[in-house]
């Protein structure tokens, strides 16, 4: 068992060069790749064995989840390397890293822009739905950009994805600000957590700050569970009706009341991409900073 592990080690190093670090989770580290042969780069995913059984079970269905979904708009899993003390993920690269990093660089940015955003994204969730997969954790960092224009959108990490058909969706898990109400009840849920997510995630590329904010998460989950929010003026006084509807149909506490993924493709302001070609306000883009900036020192509160 050591020599197999040791050969497969060795193709692993053989076969590609590592360079940079991407980015880091609590039981992963991502470096560029470049495969040796052919001169392609990769994100690499590196996760330590050295994990407990939970954690490397949890490891092997995201794997297994990966390799299920082929879609425009979802990182591509290529390989697999299982060697004695690591497992290397061989991932397409998005080269133009997270989305709020592209929008906050962009010139220009403007409700249209948002909607092409949020139709891509939708188009990968309504993809991974018929295929029986909730993410559960859909935010702007597992939101990546690449394409030759910089525009194409890709959807990453599914550590906390399930199989929805297969398994029951009860567990508490996902991120404070799009986290959905039933999830916060602890009662079975079911795949429209992401679409409630994507609500989130809209309201936030049009005004550059979440629909339920607080000083702690206690304050955010009981805005969330009061579905309490608004369009505060001035910041959505520019922003188009079309654009509060399709928030306002995601964002309902009736998870049955929610519209599926395909259902959202088919609404005005995604099927007509916006009304609004003008750019948002500067002031949007130094909220998003701000709040990027916030998300970065966030440490999840022990319960």
């Amino acid at each position: 068992m050591k020599n197999t592990n040791n050969k497969k080690e060795q193709l692993f190093r053989d076969r590609f060069t590592l360079g940079e670090e991407l980015g880091r989770g609590g039981f992963s580290i991502v470096k560029k790749g470049v495969e040796n042969e052919s001169g392609v780069a990769y994100a690499i995913k590196i996760i330590a064995k050295n994990q407990s059984e939970d954690e490397l079970a949890l490891l092997r269905r995201e794997i297994e989840i990966m390799r299920k979904l082929r879609h425009e708009h979802i990182i591509a899993l290529h390989s697999v390397y299982d060697e004695e003390e690591n497992i290397f993920l061989v991932l397409e690269l998005a080269t133009g890293g997270e989305l709020f990093d592209q929008i906050i660089s962009k010139g220009t940015y403007s409700e249209k822009d948002a909607a092409n955003i949020i139709r891509q994204i939708l188009e990968a969730v309504a993809y991974m739905h018929s295929n029986g997969i909730a993410h559960r954790d859909l935010k702007p960092e597992n939101l990546l950009v690449t394409g030759d224009n910089q525009d194409l959108i890709k959807i990453s990490d599914f550590g906390l994805s399930k199989d929805f058909g297969r398994d029951n969706l009860k567990t508490s898990c996902g991120t404070p600000d799009y986290v959905a109400p039933e999830v916060l009840r602890g009662t079975n849920y079911d795949n429209s957590v992401d679409v409630w997510s994507v609500g989130v995630i809209t309201y936030i590329l049009l005004c550059g700050f979440p629909p339920f904010y607080g000083n702690n998460d206690q304050q955010i989950f009981n805005k969330i569970l009061k579905c309490e929010y608004d369009f505060p003026s001035p910041d959505w006084d520019n922003i188009s009706e079309e654009a509060k509807e399709f928030i306002s149909a995601l964002l309902v506490l009736n998870p049955n009341e929610r519209p599926t993924a395909e259902q959202c493709l088919e609404a005005p302001w995604i099927a007509n991409k916006a009304p609004r070609e003008a750019p948002l306000e500067n002031k949007m883009k130094n909220d998003l900073v701000d709040y990027k900036e916030r998300r970065k020192k966030y440490v999840p509160e022990k319960s």
